[in-house]
């Protein structure tokens, strides 16, 4: 079975709703052990996830992805998130699950809107090393529009 990349639903509520910012808000990705199971349809808020991971080289709350961008391409009719790579470490020593992106500048866990997941084939382990996320041409996330 492969890795899963997905959106949470409610993503798209928190969009139209003025809730989240690509551009301009502070996103983040965090990680999370084999414990916490994403609900596509329900999880909306941070305060959804639980058992983020802890470790050397990570900090709680994840990191901050830098030159996000939002772009739709008519002719594909998609519409695609994206930003830089990003990496923890070197020096790092967890085990990772699942990678949740979320809008971290709302004032509160209760409020900052989660964006996407992904949750790995298997547990991710790294030790005094780098964990790295590559962002592939296609962006961090893209919608088809139909």
């Amino acid at each position: 079975m492969a890795d899963v990349a997905k959106f949470y639903g409610k993503a798209f509520v928190s969009a139209f709703n003025k809730e989240i910012d690509f551009n301009s808000d502070t996103m983040k990705a965090m990680l999370c052990s084999a414990s916490y199971t994403p609900d596509q349809d329900t999880h909306q808020y941070k305060s959804d996830v639980t058992s983020e991971i802890t470790g050397t080289g990570y900090t709680a709350g994840g990191l901050t992805l830098a030159n996000c961008t939002i772009s739709y391409d008519g002719a594909t009719n998609t519409l695609k998130l994206d930003c830089d790579d990003f990496s923890w470490g070197p020096g790092a020593t967890f085990t990772a699950r699942t990678l949740v992106v979320y809008d971290a500048t709302p004032g509160s866990d209760a409020t900052r809107p989660l964006i996407m997941y992904v949750t790995f084939n298997a547990d991710i382990p790294v030790t005094s090393s780098t964990f790295s996320s590559t962002v592939n041409s296609g962006g961090l996330c893209t919608v088809t529009i139909s």
